[in-house]
């Protein structure tokens, strides 16, 4: 069930106070170290004054170089993946505890190629979270729609049912270590974006499914992110919506003036 929300109640959800607006950038599996080191020094001087959280997630074998290049600056810096054990027998893994460890403060968890391609279901992307908040990390986690099921009509549904399964053990007060990302699957990549409305009425039913479980004072601190193709030319509609509250870029997050304009709109 989506809230009913006034003009006057809507202007308080955008407030800065309540939750912070955030942007992450997802390099996916781009950049050398040499390369990550050099565009987080071109993006560094253009996000210096930043109103907002900014965030690069970079590859495991860059986050030594990205972590030493965003010395002194208001970049953080996130992992693409974690494992739950915090050691063991898991050839190719990488722990939360590693992570935070070494100097990371968030991790991507539950994107969809990850899903796709790699096997996470909404229980992992659950131990994951589990894992990755117990170590100190913040959790950004990622849910969303296929083409196939927007059009079956159960967007609403299925983003609740992953959001709930998701955060299945996360206390109201580990809210504060999670940040959801909506990213309609049939958005990632391809160049279409949802609207603005579509984004915001999806971004409202996790903030609803939120309240469901915690309480509403609980859900209106929680940052939801658009992840859908967000670009430098649509972000300042997308970033306007009441329930958007910043975006996990992808393809722009690689061009420093593209990333910072980003940053720019979600400042304002």
């Amino acid at each position: 069930m989506l809230w009913t929300l006034s003009s006057n109640e809507r202007l308080v959800y955008m407030n800065k106070n309540l939750r912070s607006a955030v942007i992450a950038g997802n390099w996916k599996m781009n950049k050398t170290p040499d390369e990550a080191t050099a565009l987080i020094n071109e993006i560094k001087p253009l996000v210096a004054d930043a109103g907002c959280k900014v965030i690069v997630g970079v590859p495991f074998i860059d986050i030594p170089a990205a972590l030493e290049a965003t010395k002194g600056s208001n970049i953080a810096v996130s992992a693409q993946n974690c494992y739950w054990k915090e050691s063991g027998a898991f050839t190719g893994e990488v722990s939360a505890k590693m992570l935070k460890t070494m100097g990371v403060e968030y991790c991507i968890l539950g994107h969809s190629e990850r899903r796709t391609y790699f096997g996470d279901t909404d229980a992992t992307v659950n131990q994951r979270t589990l894992g990755a908040i117990e170590a100190g990390l913040t959790a950004i986690v990622c849910v969303g729609e296929t083409l196939s099921q927007r059009e079956q009509g159960i967007t609403n549904e299925l983003v609740a049912m992953q959001t709930k399964i998701a955060l299945g053990g996360v206390s109201a007060e580990q809210l504060s270590q999670i940040i959801i990302a909506y990213e309609p699957v049939w958005a990632i990549g391809t160049g279409k974006t949802a609207t603005a409305e579509q984004a915001n009425e999806v971004c409202a039913v996790i903030r609803a499914t939120l309240a469901e479980i915690y309480g509403r004072e609980a859900a209106d601190g929680v940052t939801i992110q658009y992840g859908g193709s967000m670009n430098a030319g649509n972000a300042e509609e997308l970033l306007a919506q009441p329930d958007v509250d910043g975006g996990l870029i992808g393809g722009a997050s690689l061009k420093a003036p593209d990333f910072a304009k980003i940053v720019e709109a979600a400042s304002k």
